[in-house]
């Protein structure tokens, strides 16, 4: 007779695996994987375009200036004048940072009136070209972001045409221009007024012969230059002060 034998006791579990082997370990990112970082940079300066130009005569001066105010392919306005005029027989003409060139507007124009108060009179161009250089070089260390062209008749009754860098380094010459076209308009400059590559003698160019040239250098220029555009103004200082005009240009 056989006796029933005992059941068999459960089998033992394993003991737990340890932690580190229960799941995968996840593996840190590699470069490929990660998300390129995007770097923001700011800077303080725009160039918001435009072109200007000024041509000096015997006793008058001729300045003529785009009013297209954009940065980049974006044209924030069609009808931003770029001249100021200081004074009876001077004015200044500003390209590049449009902040910057109305600030500086306003500083000279603040300067001149304390000279009025102390003196009695207007200063002359002169003494304004000088006063414009030492503003500049002033904020040397940052600098207004302008690139200034100033035109008036000095006490002699002559038209006079200064040209200037950001911080102020200046001469006074025949003719200049300045801005985003500025490089299409010299040429132009050099070959009808200073007339260094012509071998037959012509007369010099009257004051209203100036005045329409000036109108068609930056006729050209708007078919070239994207910035410069919309509308131009001219403005001719003599002996009877500041006569300003005012011309198309292209709208696109």
């Amino acid at each position: 007779r056989l006796q029933a034998s005992a059941p068999a006791p459960p089998p033992v579990p394993p003991p737990p695996a340890p932690s580190d082997q229960r799941r995968p370990a996840r593996q840190k990112p590699t470069r490929s994987s990660m998300q390129t970082p995007m770097e923001h940079r700011w800077g303080p300066f725009a160039d918001n375009g435009g072109t200007c130009l000024a041509v000096s005569g015997e006793d008058y001066v001729v300045l003529a200036a785009d009013t297209r105010l954009s940065t980049g392919y974006r044209i924030h306005t069609r009808d931003s004048s770029k001249v100021t005029q200081l004074t009876d027989k001077c004015i200044i003409a500003s390209c590049g940072m449009k902040a910057d060139a109305l600030t500086l507007h306003k500083n000279l124009k603040a300067r001149i009136v304390m000279y009025e108060h102390k003196h009695r009179r207007q200063p002359s161009v002169t003494a304004i070209a000088q006063m414009l250089s030492t503003t500049l070089y002033y904020k040397r260390f940052f600098p207004y972001y302008t690139f200034n062209v100033l035109a008036g008749v000095d006490d002699e009754g002559k038209g006079a045409v200064y040209h200037y860098d950001a911080i102020g380094s200046f001469e006074r010459c025949p003719y200049t221009t300045s801005g985003s076209g500025s490089s299409l308009v010299m040429s132009v400059l050099d070959a009808q007024l200073m007339k260094g590559n012509q071998t037959i003698a012509t007369p010099a160019m009257s004051k209203q012969e100036i005045v329409e040239m000036s109108k068609d250098v930056l006729s050209s220029v708007g078919e070239r230059d994207i910035h410069t555009g919309d509308a131009g103004e001219i403005f001719i200082v003599d002996g009877g002060g500041v006569t300003k005009a005012r011309f198309e240009l292209k709208l696109d």
